[in-house]
């Protein structure tokens, strides 16, 4: 992933006080850059484990009061980070001209390569 014009990144973490921190560097190979790549790797990952979690909890009923009250919590968290993931990850996006043949009104177009 790389960091265009040295704007500022949307890190996976919050501050003390809940505040978002953002990155500024032009280097995305930077320790700082590395650590928010494995950091929303991570993040992603748990989210995963978390979808997952969810479909076995919500076969088994007779644990559903206490499983599904963590199970809740856990994934309210795990979509925060992942939701943060996607943020930065879309303002680090090259921006794109609409297809000539279309509107426009659609908003940017994802490659692949971005979900990777």
């Amino acid at each position: 992933m790389t960091t265009q014009n040295n704007e500022l990144r949307l890190l996976p973490w919050s501050g003390p006080d809940g505040q978002a921190c953002y990155l500024s560097t032009e280097n995305s190979g930077g320790y700082l850059s590395r650590l928010a790549d494995n950091t929303e790797a991570q993040q992603l990952a748990v989210a995963a484990e978390l979808g997952e979690h969810a479909r076995e909890v919500l076969s088994d009923c007779q644990n559903w009061p206490n499983e599904l009250r963590l199970l809740v919590t856990d994934m309210a968290e795990a979509l925060r980070d992942v939701r943060r993931v996607a943020i930065s990850r879309g303002h680090r996006l090259p921006p794109t001209d609409p297809p000539a043949d279309e509107g426009g009104d659609e908003g940017s177009q994802l490659s692949a390569a971005a979900f990777d």
